[in-house]
């Protein structure tokens, strides 16, 4: 895992160490570039594979005719060098880094389809004078560009970018889709000029005009419904899962898991435990003062099945010290609280070993989500009962905690008397559904308010006619996935210099989960297949426990021991600029007097406002 940086005619000076050096926490072993007379390539290194010098980045090929820049993970790269030996290539390392420059040399841009794995890198030919940019397939590993008239520069994330030289502003256009989605989606980001790559794409600069940004493949699960029997399904989603976890295993350096006590998770440590023949080093995080949100009993029990060497932290309100650092990692506001736990297991994490499997994505492929079952459910409910159920639920106060059954039958109806994309946004737990209350007049007629929407539609329409669980899937494996679950796992985590991998988005499961029929997915409950093809791995109380989450108590967390930070983070704010403040004050007080749980909507202002405190100061300087 590592930081890469470059730049393409550029007219004035590239600061380009102190660009490297705002990626060190991705990469903390090795830092060098390589520049011509049009290009620069940077690259920071967390070695993982192949330790040696020779696999060092910039990496440039025999005859001189390509370089590279990559971040990221291969895990199929024994198979393509395998291909490319036997067409002639000479390996002079070890590395997957290599096996991308090679296979470039002989595909082309055709390479990029052929990796399994996360990865962001460029290529540059100097003799072609051709830049190819690529970003793996989920969106696991990030890459930013700024254009400005011919010079191009692209960055792991945008502070190497602004650390490079460039001007560094907001851009509040892209305020109302933070607010309703808690992230902002490619290709915005929150900085005028700042794109970001979007997941399974390319772009080429070459002597087009422009450059030339084009995905590479198509949503898998748009693809035809496969027809296999119940019994052949379950073994082959077995097999493809266990393939993908012993794929993750090869590293020159300690390996570790990530265990919550949840499904995924603990289908991935079996098979890693299983695999290896060793004890496995597991870790796991939970709350002090509050078990609602607490899966480590969970977690004890699974290490316990597989006698992992467990490790389990607690987490305190005084967690909060390191808000601002997660601001600044991350580059922008956003609304996914979890970051918070996850930058602390994985700091931890990282005192022991240098990588992490995770579960991430399960609930993706499988229906991990009540919310997509409910979201489903609401269509085959007649309109007038769901208009109905609203009035009588819209009667009742939803109370001070989001997680109790009133609360979740208030949210249904509240979003079943909705079309499809409205309701599918108004899951999302922070302002869609009132941005014109939330924005300041003024502020509300310089933008677009209905664009979190628009983008919903959007990408619904590429789905249509497909069934209503496949097009939620399909919204959900587009979005939240890579702008919200992804873009935590890959900030908290490489912030400590922690490379995590996630076996359940290996391409060769997504693209079979993806065909697999509705009823395989949420029979007798959620993920049914993917609990049924582990039923004799996984403890029966585990796969029998309700989706806890991997929330925070910041509801409680708010009305106590940080009650006096979060008002005065509102007390004289930035983020009033853009919103109104009577609005705001009324969230702050309902929530402390317990009439509502505002908690995932004060957070996401919280970071909003801390983040526009940045400007004008170095972010990240203290």
């Amino acid at each position: 895992m590592c930081g890469i940086f470059g730049a393409l005619d550029a007219p004035g000076e590239v600061h380009v160490e102190r660009a490297l050096d705002a990626l060190r926490h991705r990469g903390p072993d090795h830092r060098s570039f390589f520049a011509d007379e049009r290009a620069i390539l940077g690259h920071a290194r967390l070695s993982i594979l192949d330790l040696s010098a020779a696999a060092n980045q910039p990496m440039v090929s025999a005859d001189g005719g390509a370089v590279l820049v990559f971040n990221g993970e291969i895990y199929n790269h024994h198979e393509l060098r395998r291909e490319l030996v036997a067409a002639g290539h000479v390996f002079r390392t070890r590395s997957d880094t290599e096996v991308i420059l090679e296979g470039y040399l002989a595909w082309g841009d055709g390479v990029v389809p052929r990796l399994s794995g996360m990865f962001a890198f460029a290529i540059w030919e100097p003799r072609a004078r051709r830049l190819l940019l690529a970003r793996d397939r989920s969106g696991k590993k990030p890459l930013y560009y700024a254009r400005r008239g011919r010079e191009l520069r692209f960055a792991s994330e945008p502070k190497a970018l602004f650390a490079s030289g460039l001007s560094r502003e907001v851009d509040p256009s892209h305020i109302p889709g933070l607010l309703a989605l808690g992230y902002v989606h490619a290709p915005n980001t929150m900085y005028v000029g700042v794109h970001e790559l979007p997941p399974a794409s390319t772009l080429v600069v070459d002597d087009a005009p422009d450059p030339r940004v084009r995905a590479y493949v198509a949503s898998p699960v748009l693809g035809a419904t496969s027809h296999d029997a119940p019994r052949v399904a379950t073994a082959k989603v077995r097999a493809l899962v266990e393939a993908a976890v012993v794929r993750r295993l090869e590293a020159d350096v300690p390996l570790g898991a990530f265990l919550s006590g949840g499904v995924d998770s603990t289908i991935v440590v079996g098979i890693m435990q299983r695999s290896t023949g060793r004890r496995v080093r597991t870790f796991s995080i939970g709350f002090a003062g509050d078990d609602r949100y607490d899966e480590t009993r969970y977690a004890r029990l699974a290490a316990a099945a597989f006698g992992t060497d467990h490790t389990e932290f607690r987490l305190e309100p005084s967690s909060f010290d390191l808000v601002e650092r997660l601001v600044w990692i991350h580059d922008a506001p956003f609304g996914d609280s979890s970051a918070i736990p996850t930058s602390v297991v994985s700091r931890l994490t990282r005192q022991e070993v240098t990588v992490a499997l995770s579960g991430d994505g399960g609930d993706e492929l499988f229906c991990g989500y009540q919310r997509f079952v409910a979201s489903e459910m609401a269509e085959a409910v007649p309109r007038l009962a769901r208009e109905a159920g609203w009035q009588l639920a819209s009667r009742i106060p939803a109370g001070r905690s989001d997680r109790t059954l009133f609360a979740k039958a208030h949210r249904f109806f509240q979003h079943a008397r909705r079309p499809l994309a409205a309701r599918l946004l108004g899951y999302y737990p922070y302002f869609a559904s009132d941005l014109e209350l939330l924005l300041r007049g003024d502020f509300a007629r310089s933008v677009d308010a209905a664009e979190p929407l628009s983008f919903t539609e959007a990408v619904l329409a590429e789905s249509r006619g497909r069934s209503t669980l496949r097009r939620i899937l399909d919204h959900n494996y587009r979005t939240y996935l890579p702008y919200d679950l992804l873009v935590k796992t890959d900030r908290s985590s490489m912030l400590h210099s922690l490379e995590v991998r996630a076996p359940l988005l290996d391409n060769d499961l997504v693209a079979y989960a993806a065909t697999l029929p509705d009823h395989l997915k949420r029979r007798f409950g959620l993920k049914w297949i993917l609990k049924r093809a582990f039923r004799d791995l996984v403890p029966e109380e585990i796969l029998s426990r309700k989706k806890m989450g991997f929330g925070v108590p910041l509801g409680a967390w708010f009305r106590g021991e940080l009650s006096t930070y979060l008002r005065d983070h509102f007390t004289n704010a930035r983020l009033f600029e853009y919103l109104d403040r009577a609005y705001v004050d009324a969230l702050v007080r309902d929530h402390m007097q317990g009439r509502a749980d505002h908690s995932q909507r004060l957070w996401l202002l919280l970071t909003l406002e801390i983040w526009l405190r940045s400007f004008g100061r170095s972010p990240g300087s203290d």
